[in-house]
């Protein structure tokens, strides 16, 4: 079976062709500045130069049109007929309550996912665009909805309601949601497999690292703590997005710097974080540079901190799970800087983990980090969450 993944964005399309029989991604792509003067499509096919499509693009539908018609082309395609698309798998970021696992997408869901754009109001909607347009060009193929919040549905009470009046909760769905859920499903399943272990007996923290960052507790198989809360913003600091502040900063800034609301939302979002402190950049191999080649103190600074949240978030979760068998490092930063693996463990050899240095050196690809009989196994595993998104699509059409 092939199975079409697509991740939507608000003016991007992230795309792969699976073949399931192999686990085989046939082709992949992205589609950018949709709705924006200068769209392009780039089409990656392994042994191939990528295939590149620059032509106005002005909705969602006219992009997955374009993707439908570059899988097929006769020269750059990899499929001779949309027919052979079994199915299409598509990520979206918020389920709300109403999902602990992925759906096939009917209206009763649909009506669903739109209940949620209050909660995630700047990526529901595009996820929407895209489901909606796809089943426009393509009515008779199932499709197949992966949350990035359902992972965490397991987590009991006492990790998801905030402590603010109950009724908050019940009448408004005020409470932590998770995300990345996808990404950190992955590579625990992965992570139980390498270790050759049932991930029901094992203990497992995964650090998803990139601009985005999140850290999960899973145990027994299933989330049971997560970092990010209510929205994205919360957890550890990110490229542009604070983490966790006190809240009452929000309120002086308001009262005491005249700071609108959309001030203070585009602050935290957009201007805080490793930007924020570094004064640098959000990426953070220009905030790396100019720490360790330039001697920027608040580019040091900025690093500094965020490895110490890192930690902290392992370290409770420890706690939280009575201990921890395995700590995993993933996405972008994860995957790729060693010196961020480093930073992080450096100060965990009280709960078991000692770093080997040398396999540490490794970047993008699946290893084992840690010195030979320790207690606690450090694992580096490149996420895969569009072939998550199509083993659950396979499963649920087949």
């Amino acid at each position: 079976m092939k199975i079409l993944v697509i991740n939507c964005g608000s003016s991007s399309l992230k795309y792969q062709l699976m073949d399931m029989d192999n686990e085989y991604a046939l082709a992949k792509g992205i589609v950018e500045r949709i709705g924006i003067e200068g769209s392009i499509l780039t089409q990656k096919v392994e042994g191939r130069e990528k295939y590149i499509i620059k032509v106005p693009m002005e909705t969602h539908k006219n992009a997955i049109k374009l993707v439908l018609e570059a899988l097929v082309d006769e020269t750059n395609g990899v499929i001779k007929s949309m027919d052979e698309i079994g199915a299409v798998g598509h990520r979206v970021v918020h389920g709300g309550e109403f999902y602990s696992e992925s759906v096939i997408i009917d209206e009763k869901v649909m009506e669903n996912i739109k209940a949620c754009v209050k909660l995630a109001p700047l990526h529901n909607p595009a996820n929407i665009i895209g489901i909606e347009a796809c089943k426009e060009l393509m009515p008779t193929t199932p499709m197949v909805v992966v949350f990035d919040t359902a992972f965490h549905q397991t987590m009991p009470k006492e990790a998801y309601v905030y402590a603010i009046p109950y009724e908050l909760y019940t009448e408004s769905s005020i409470r932590r949601y998770g995300f990345h859920g996808t990404s950190h499903k992955y590579v625990a399943s992965k992570a139980a497999e390498m270790l050759g272990k049932d991930i029901k007996d094992l203990k497992i923290i995964t650090c998803h690292l990139g601009n985005g960052a999140s850290i999960t507790a899973i145990k027994d198989g299933k989330s049971i703590e997560t970092s990010m809360g209510f929205t994205p913003l919360e957890g550890v600091p990110m490229g542009t997005r604070s983490g966790n502040i006190d809240p009452a900063i929000v309120i002086y800034m308001m009262q005491e710097l005249n700071m609108s609301f959309e001030e203070v939302n585009d602050l935290l979002n957009k201007k805080s974080g490793i930007l924020g402190v570094s004064g640098v950049s959000s990426d953070f191999r220009d905030v790396e540079d100019a720490a360790d080649n330039q001697g920027n103190a608040r580019a040091q600074l900025a690093l500094k901190i965020f490895y110490s949240q890192v930690r902290k978030f392992i370290g409770s979760y420890a706690v939280t799970m009575g201990g921890v068998d395995c700590i995993v490092f993933t996405a972008g930063l994860g995957e790729n800087s060693p010196e961020t693996r480093e930073a992080v463990c450096e100060g965990l050899e009280f709960i078991g983990v000692k770093l080997d240095k040398v396999k540490n050196k490794c970047r993008s690809k699946a290893e084992y980090l840690s010195e030979a009989g320790t207690k606690v196994q450090v694992l580096v595993i490149p996420t895969e969450e569009e072939l998550m998104i199509a083993r659950d699509t396979k499963t649920l059409v087949s």
